[in-house]
C-alpha cells in the first residue's frame, strides 16, 4: 500500500515538473496567465513556470506575417469606380498588447487597411490613382502605423498588388477612347480635304495670274510690233497690208487647225480689216 502511494506521488511529481518546464520555439512568444490574469511573456528558449497556477494562454507568432487584403471597389474623386487589392506585412512586437488590446489583430489590420485605402483613393482623380501606386502605399502605411501601435504591431510594408478600373468602367473607357479616335480621324480627314481645296484654289489662282500676265505681255508685244511696222512702212500701204495680211492669214490657219475650233467667221472685207490694223482708212 505504502509503495503504491509512493509511486503515485512520484508520478505526480514528475508530471508536475514536466508541466512547469516549457520550451518556446524561435519565432514565438508565449503569454502566461497566473490565476486568470496576465503574468509574463516567455521568450524563445527553455523556461519554467509554476504548474497549476501559471498557464500558457496564447502562443503568439513574432515573425513577419503577410496579410492578404481582398479586392474591393473604391470610388475616386471624379466618381470613377476602380478595383484594388493589397498585401500588408506586419510583425508583433508586443504580444501582451496583441492579445489583450484587440480580439483579433489580423482581422483588425485587414479592415483598417481596406477602409484607409478606400479613403485615399477617394481623394484622388482616376488617372492619379491608377498611376500612383508608390504614393498610395506610402500614405497608407503612414496613416495606419499609429493605429496599430496600440495593438503591439508594426507595419513593415504595404504593397498594392493590383489597381484597375472596374469592368463597367473599363467598358466605358474603351467606348470613350474609340469615340475619341473616330473624332480625331474625322478631324484629320476634314483638315486634309480643306488643305487640298485650298491648294487647288491657290493653283487655279496662280494659273489665272500667269495666263493674265501672258496675255498682257502678248498684247504689249503685238501693239509694239504694229507700231514698229507702221513706223517702218509709213504711208506705203501695200507692203504693210501684205505683211499684216500674211500674219493674219497665218493666225487663222493655226486657229483652224485647233481641235477645239468648230466654227470660224472671216471678216467680210479682209482688206478693210487689215487697213484698220495699221490705222489706214480709205
Amino acid at each position: 500500500m505504502f509503495l503504491g502511494l509512493a509511486g503515485v506521488i512520484a508520478v505526480l511529481i514528475v508530471v508536475t515538473l514536466m508541466a512547469g518546464v516549457k520550451i518556446v520555439p524561435q519565432g514565438y512568444e508565449y503569454v502566461v496567465q497566473r490565476l486568470g490574469r496576465y503574468h509574463l511573456t516567455l521568450k524563445p528558449g527553455l523556461t519554467v513556470i509554476i504548474p497549476y497556477i501559471d498557464s500558457i494562454a496564447y502562443r503568439v507568432l513574432t515573425k513577419d506575417e503577410p496579410l492578404d487584403i481582398a479586392a474591393q471597389e473604391a470610388i475616386t474623386r471624379d466618381n470613377a469606380v476602380i478595383v484594388c487589392n493589397a498585401i500588408a506585412f506586419i510583425k508583433v512586437v508586443d504580444p501582451q498588447k496583441a492579445v489583450y488590446g484587440i480580439s483579433d489583430y489580423k482581422y483588425g489590420v485587414r479592415n483598417l487597411v481596406m477602409t484607409t485605402l478606400r479613403a485615399i483613393i477617394g481623394s484622388m482623380q482616376l488617372n492619379e490613382a491608377l498611376s500612383s501606386r508608390d504614393k498610395i502605399k506610402t500614405v497608407l502605411k503612414d496613416q495606419i502605423s499609429d493605429d496599430v501601435t496600440d495593438w503591439g504591431l508594426v507595419i513593415k510594408s504595404v504593397e498594392i498588388q493590383d489597381i484597375r478600373p472596374s469592368a463597367t468602367m473599363q467598358e466605358a473607357m474603351e467606348k470613350q477612347a474609340g469615340a475619341e479616335r473616330f473624332k480625331q480621324a474625322a478631324i484629320l480627314e476634314a483638315e486634309g480635304k480643306k488643305e487640298a481645296m485650298i491648294r487647288e484654289a491657290e493653283g487655279k489662282l496662280e494659273a489665272a495670274k500667269k495666263e493674265a500676265e501672258g496675255q498682257i505681255v502678248l498684247a504689249e508685244a503685238s501693239s509694239k510690233a504694229i507700231q514698229e511696222i507702221s513706223g517702218a512702212v509709213g504711208s506705203q500701204e501695200l507692203p504693210a497690208m501684205f505683211l499684216l495680211g500674211d500674219r493674219y492669214i497665218e493666225s487663222l490657219k493655226k486657229l483652224a487647225a485647233s481641235n477645239n475650233t468648230k466654227t470660224m467667221i472671216y471678216p467680210a472685207d479682209l482688206l478693210h480689216a487689215v487697213k484698220g490694223l495699221i490705222g489706214k482708212q480709205s
